[in-house]
């Protein structure tokens, strides 16, 4: 295990720049924005609110796929990042169950966990047919396990920046998925490229706290992507600082993590039609994100 330190002023250039002009455009935040900001200079001391990065072993991704690293200048400078306009201004979410309707994929039995997987460039084909004129992204969200090429194992999600495109699986998210006993085992032998009989009644991993959460980590990571945002070599997040109000955004977090616990009173009140339609969020596992969420707006005054 090798844990990645970096220099109060390496932090300070990569995450802020020496730039003049960016310099000047970080002086407008609020002195509580930016003392927020500024605690990503000093990860991993005693109640900081960012780590560093911590490497378990060569197959992790920074060893194994060596890119140059991506600080804030290189970023805003980016020619071919892209930002939402008045004419792509929406994130879609778009379900892929029916592998029927993908139309050509290829697919295939994966050697080592003997579970089916699905090419992801061809799910990233089926999704541009699919894209909206006011998208600014579009995400897919499947249940079969992925993998983007014959010599990868897998891969939790795969997004193309140029075509504002991602897609991802929570397959592995499941806690039996390693498993002999995972019921998402191919029962049928694969005939051929578009047997598509192979998908019906698809084994679906059960919508539990954990798997809501991972879920949502790879799909924010995905559409970080797509907003050009490179892999972090600074601190271990989730690249995810998109150019919104910071706290605006942190108190709808916060809000989403608690709705359902608030609604549970009415929900029991609702219709029986009412109640068939509500899918309640199992959020157990959010609760680090919730303190971290809590202890950022107090830092930036709010309450």
């Amino acid at each position: 295990m090798k844990v990645i330190q970096h220099s109060v002023e390496t932090l300070k250039t990569a995450l802020v720049s020496n730039n003049q002009d960016l310099a000047k455009l970080y002086s407008k935040y609020t002195k509580e924005e930016q003392r927020l900001l500024e605690e990503g200079f000093h990860p991993g001391q005693p109640g900081s609110l960012f780590q560093p990065i911590t490497v378990h072993s060569d197959s992790d991704w920074i060893p194994a796929h060596p890119e140059e690293p991506q600080d804030f200048g290189n970023f805003y400078r980016d020619p071919y990042r892209k930002t939402p306009n008045a004419s792509h201004n929406t994130i879609y979410i778009q379900t892929i169950s029916s592998f029927g309707e993908v139309g050509a994929h290829t697919d295939q039995v994966n050697s080592n966990s003997h579970n089916l997987q699905i090419l992801t460039g061809d799910l990233l084909r089926f999704l541009g047919n699919r894209k909206p004129k006011d998208a600014f992204c579009i995400v897919g969200i499947t249940r079969i396990d992925l993998y983007p090429k014959d010599s990868w194992n897998f891969v939790f999600g795969q997004a193309s920046l140029s075509m504002g495109m991602g897609v991802f699986s929570f397959a592995r998210y499941d806690d039996n998925f390693y498993t002999r006993s995972y019921a998402g085992r191919l029962k049928k032998r694969l005939q051929k490229q578009g047997d598509y009989s192979v998908f019906d009644g698809y084994y679906t991993p059960p919508i539990t706290s954990t798997l809501l959460l991972r879920s949502c980590k790879t799909m924010t990571h995905e559409i970080g992507h797509m907003f050009g945002i490179k892999h972090c070599q600074w601190l271990n997040c989730l690249h995810v600082s998109i150019g919104f109000h910071i706290t605006q955004r942190y108190k709808a977090l916060l809000h989403w993590m608690k709705e359902d616990q608030s609604q549970k009173s009415t929900q029991e009140e609702a219709s029986a039609c009412q109640s068939a339609l509500h899918f309640p969020k199992p959020t157990e596992a959010f609760h680090t994100s919730k303190l971290w969420l809590r202890r950022c707006l107090d830092i930036l005054g709010e309450k």
